[in-house]
């Protein structure tokens, strides 16, 4: 035989071998419809003209298994750091939901019951006034602890703008999240 080949031969054999690999069961098996329906004298005559090429494909079978289990872990590999990134970024997004809900309670904290009281007792024209003068966020929290119906009738004596920038910071909206 020619050197040539016998190359063609092996690589051939090299190709099928990977192919079959990948496509066998577990048990290394092939599934009956893959199985060849080669007349036996035929299979006897090739084995005998070429028992190089049985050793070869016996000979690289372990390293093209190995191959395929690196491909394998390295496909692995590369979905568990995705995986990573993405836990990342929901607990990124958790921190920051949580540190707006913690700003948000602290606002509401602020203001005090005692002044709170004052500002349900006045007329909503006078509170309106006197809140428009206060930071949006101390004002957002006096307004956040009123009965809704005196709070209401306070955001409609004042500027519109402020008004709905105070109800967002009541309702926990971020007011540069809005903006963009």
């Amino acid at each position: 035989m020619s050197i040539i080949r016998i190359l063609r031969t092996l690589v051939a054999v090299t190709v099928v071998a990977t192919f079959a690999s990948s496509v066998f069961a577990q048990d290394g098996k092939p599934p009956d419809a893959l199985k060849p329906k080669a007349a036996p004298e035929k299979v006897a005559a090739e084995k005998a003209v070429d028992p190089d090429a049985g050793r070869y494909c016996a000979s690289v079978a372990p390293s093209i298994a190995e191959a395929r289990i690196a491909w394998q872990t390295k496909r692995l590999a590369e979905f568990d750091g995705q995986v990573r990134q993405r836990i990342a970024d929901l607990e990124k997004a958790e921190a920051s939901a949580r540190d707006w809900i913690a700003k948000r309670d602290a606002l509401m904290k602020s203001a005090q019951d005692d002044v709170v009281a004052i500002y349900s007792k006045m007329e909503p024209e006078s509170a309106a006034r006197q809140i428009s003068a206060l930071d949006d966020r101390t004002a957002a929290a006096i307004l956040g602890k009123l009965k809704p119906s005196a709070a209401g009738a306070i955001l409609g004596e004042m500027d519109a703008d402020r008004a709905s920038r105070l109800a967002g910071l009541i309702a926990g909206v971020n007011p540069e999240e809005k903006r963009s």
